[in-house]
């Protein structure tokens, strides 16, 4: 029995042998009778034609045929119903046109097959059709065509070059990319391997990076060398993107000439290098004349003065008489503390004791001396590895003490400070930490003429380590060192490519290059 939902004629009540699928049906599926007039038609057909059930059923098929192609498609119909065949394509795709009620020819896709039984005069009563309207998939292929050749002209004239390939072959390039290479036209380029145009030192990354990216979608960007028809070669960074296709063979390359970039850059590295080596002689020489001046201050000087108070204490027993006694002791006041001047200056310049007793004394020194003349207190750990350090490497690193303590008297207001020096196996850790108003919300930048900071992060990079500044979660500031022991100072540059220097502020910082 036909189903209620089917729009029928009470004859073709067996029209269909699966009315519910036909009504469900996406496509149209029309049944006629052996005068091909139409027996049954789903919503689709209805829809598709432009026709009421009303005006549809008992309709000559004909009708939805444009009158010059009726009479050879109504013979058609006729030696299908009187072959033995059971089903057949109707035409070529798109070679079948349609007829809605509203005059509009269409192209559709069509196949017939025979529905019922044998009648006893032979033949079958009833033959259905099955119909696909293609006036939307040729408009979506239209726009879809149009969409591409969109598409395709960004890419041909976009000014950085461009490839696409299958695999590791070019199926697509550019002008811009044909430019790059030294060609004339891109379309020499396709079919052939990137792997022909790259040098062979980039083969290991690029195949690396296109291994990875088939298994994860993504934007990756690598870096090699292009070799052009020239035989140059070029620098080039290639930012690398899988297409969305199903096998994930498809992978665009943005492929951006470096090679000035790269020539600026490797310059610019080797100017910082020769600034830093500069640097790093500056300031041996500094300590050097610092070491001779202290030298000199206490040896000559300093004997010199102590040659002068002993004659004057001869010269005040010799003559003491009144007058003569008290000028002679108010110089001898004066001499004394020119003599205490001269050791501070000489301090101050450089300890003695640096040279003489090592890092450790030089260190709880300055401390005694800072808490002398500024009432802070400062606690200090000092590891054992501190008395086996180099003459080059205690010298920095009392300097770096020495600015981070002048620091703190200026800017911190703080009343506590914390130094720990210590050693691993081949790293040594120094940090200083006041209990201070640690630094500025917001503020980033150095001060006009302060370089305190600036010049303890040179020191460090000197030695090869590196340097984070920081406010401490507890309050005040907080300044890390790190410097490698076990590997010289001259064969690490922080500018080398790969090599990642921490900034001289990490994410909690907050204050300025004081």
């Amino acid at each position: 029995m036909i189903s209620e939902s089917m729009d029928r004629v009470p004859p073709a009540s067996q029209a269909l042998a699966e009315p519910r699928l036909a009504h469900a049906a996406l496509e149209a599926v029309i049944t006629v009778d052996r005068q091909q007039r139409i027996v049954a038609i789903n919503p689709a057909g209805l829809s598709m034609f432009g026709l009421t059930s009303e005006q549809a059923l008992g309709l000559d098929l004909g009708s939805l045929i444009p009158p010059r192609l009726r009479a050879a498609h109504h013979d058609h119909v006729q030696r299908f119903c009187a072959s033995g065949e059971i089903e057949r394509p109707m035409g070529r795709r798109g070679q079948l046109l349609g007829l809605r009620a509203n005059g509009e020819e269409f192209a559709l896709e069509a196949a017939i097959f025979k529905s019922d039984g044998v009648l006893p005069e032979g033949g079958h009563a009833h033959c259905t059709a099955v119909l696909r309207d293609l006036s939307e998939v040729n408009r979506m292929t239209s726009v879809i065509e149009q969409l591409n050749q969109r598409l395709r002209s960004v890419f041909e004239r976009a000014p950085v070059a461009i490839w696409i390939t299958e695999r590791d072959r070019v199926v697509f390039a550019n002008p811009a990319c044909a430019r790059l290479v030294g060609l004339d036209q891109p379309e020499r380029l396709v079919g052939r391997s990137i792997f022909e145009l790259l040098s062979p030192d980039s083969h290991a990354p690029v195949r690396s990076k296109l291994q990875d990216l088939e298994q994860a979608d993504g934007v990756s960007v690598v870096v090699g060398a292009l070799q052009r028809a020239d035989g140059a070669l070029l620098q080039v960074e290639m930012v690398v993107a899988v297409l969305p296709d199903h096998e994930h063979s498809f992978v665009q390359m943005v492929i951006n000439d470096i090679t000035q970039r790269s020539r600026e850059k490797q310059n610019l590295l080797r100017s910082r290098r020769t600034l830093r080596e500069l640097s790093a002689n500056l300031v041996a020489a500094r300590e050097e004349e610092r070491r001779r001046i202290a030298r000199e201050l206490h040896d000559e000087l300093g004997q010199r003065l102590t040659a002068l108070k002993l004659e004057m204490i001869s010269c005040q027993r010799d003559h003491p008489g009144m007058g003569v006694g008290e000028r002679a002791q108010i110089m001898l006041d004066m001499l004394d503390e020119t003599v205490a001047s001269a050791r501070r200056i000489s301090m101050d310049l450089r300890p003695l004791m640096l040279d003489d007793l090592g890092l450790a004394e030089a260190i709880d020194w300055l401390v005694k001396e800072f808490k002398r003349r500024t009432g802070i207190e400062v606690h200090t750990r000092l590891g054992d590895c501190v008395r086996l350090l180099s003459p080059e490497l205690s010298t920095t690193l009392y300097r770096i003490v020495q600015e981070a303590l002048t620091n703190i008297t200026r800017h911190a207001h703080a009343t506590r400070v914390q130094l720990d020096l210590s050693c691993t196996a081949d790293v040594l850790q120094l940090a200083i930490q006041d209990n201070g108003v640690g630094f500025p919300l917001g503020k980033r930048t150095r001060n006009p003429g302060s370089f305190g900071l600036l010049g303890i992060r040179e020191r460090v990079l000197m030695l090869g380590g590196r340097l984070s500044v920081a406010n401490a979660s507890g309050g005040g500031a907080r300044l890390l060192v790190h410097v490698p022991l076990v590997q010289p100072p001259a064969t690490r540059d922080d500018d080398d490519v790969g090599h990642t220097q921490e900034p001289l502020f990490d994410e909690s910082t907050r204050g300025s290059l004081e």
